[in-house]
C-alpha cells in the first residue's frame, strides 16, 4: 500500500479522494490551512493525519513542505490545492504576489522542489486552461486589467506546464496532470454539470494504481486527452519555472 499526500484536503474533491484512498488500505495524510479546517478534515476521515498550513504565502508552503517530510517520504503527492476563478479583485498575499497565482502555481511548485521526491506527482488543472495562453511576461497581473476568470485559466495552464517540465526533467518520477471536471463544489458553485461522483477517480487512479504508470500525460475521467498546446512547449516550461525560482528564491533540483 501507498503512502500519499493530498494538498486542500480539509474538504471537497481532495477529501473525497483522501477517503477512497484510505478505504483501498492507502495511507493518506491531508492539508488544512488552518486549525480549524484541519478538525473538520480529522472529523470527516478518522484516523488521518493532517498537515496545517497556508500556502497562498511562501512561508506557509515552506513550511507545509517541512512538516510533510517530517513524517516521512510519500509514494504520491496529489497537488489539489487551489483557489477559484471568480475573484473580483487582484487579491495580494503578504508576498506582493496575486492569491490565484501564488496558491495555484508557486505552492505546488515549493513543494515540488521541497518535499523528498515522490514516485507519483498528480496536479489538478481545468478544462479553462485550453481557452488561454500564456502569459510569462506578467504572470502577477501587473500590467493587465484584472480579470479573475482569466487568471484561474491561466493558472490551471501553468499546473499543466509545470507537471510537464517534472516528467521531463525527473524521468524517475510519473508526473501527470488532469482535469476533473465541472463539478459542483464550493469552487465550481451549484451551476457545474459534470458529475461528482467521477471527479476524484482519476486523481486517485494515478497516485496508486499499477495500471497509472504513466508519466507527462494529460487526463480527464482516466482516459488521456490532448491538452493545450503550450503545455507541451519545453521552452515556455523552462520559462515557467524560472519565474517560479525568482520568485521564491527556490531553485527546482535536478
Amino acid at each position: 500500500m501507498s503512502r500519499i499526500f493530498i494538498t486542500g484536503s480539509s474538504e471537497g474533491l481532495g477529501l473525497m479522494a483522501g477517503r477512497l484512498l484510505s478505504e483501498q488500505g492507502h495511507g493518506v495524510v491531508l492539508h488544512a490551512r488552518n486549525t480549524a479546517r484541519a478538525q473538520d478534515a480529522q472529523q470527516a476521515l478518522r484516523g488521518a493525519e493532517v498537515v496545517i498550513g497556508d500556502v497562498s504565502t511562501i512561508a506557509g508552503a515552506r513550511s507545509v513542505a517541512e512538516q510533510a517530510n517530517a513524517l516521512g517520504r510519500f509514494d504520491a503527492v496529489i497537488h489539489n490545492v487551489a483557489v477559484g476563478y471568480k475573484e473580483p479583485r487582484r487579491v495580494e498575499t503578504s508576498d506582493g504576489l496575486p492569491r490565484v497565482f501564488a496558491t495555484n502555481v508557486l505552492a505546488p511548485y515549493i513543494l515540488t522542489a521541497l518535499m523528498r521526491r515522490p514516485q507519483r506527482l498528480i496536479y489538478l488543472s481545468s478544462g479553462l486552461h485550453r481557452s488561454t495562453t500564456a502569459q510569462l511576461d506578467d504572470v502577477f497581473w501587473r500590467k493587465r486589467r484584472w480579470d479573475g476568470a482569466e487568471a484561474y485559466s491561466e493558472t490551471k495552464l501553468y499546473d499543466t506546464m509545470l507537471a510537464f517540465a517534472i516528467a521531463r526533467r525527473w524521468p524517475d518520477v510519473f508526473s501527470n496532470a488532469l482535469e476533473p471536471g465541472w463539478v459542483p463544489t464550493k469552487m465550481g458553485g451549484s451551476e457545474a454539470r459534470d458529475d461528482i461522483n467521477q471527479a476524484h477517480l482519476t486523481q486517485v487512479w494515478l497516485a496508486a494504481s499499477d495500471d497509472a504508470r504513466v508519466t507527462g500525460q494529460y487526463f480527464y475521467h482516466k482516459q488521456r486527452l490532448a491538452p493545450n498546446p503550450q503545455a507541451e512547449n519545453s521552452n515556455l516550461q523552462d520559462r515557467l519555472i524560472a519565474v517560479c525560482e525568482r520568485s521564491t528564491q527556490l531553485a527546482l533540483p535536478n
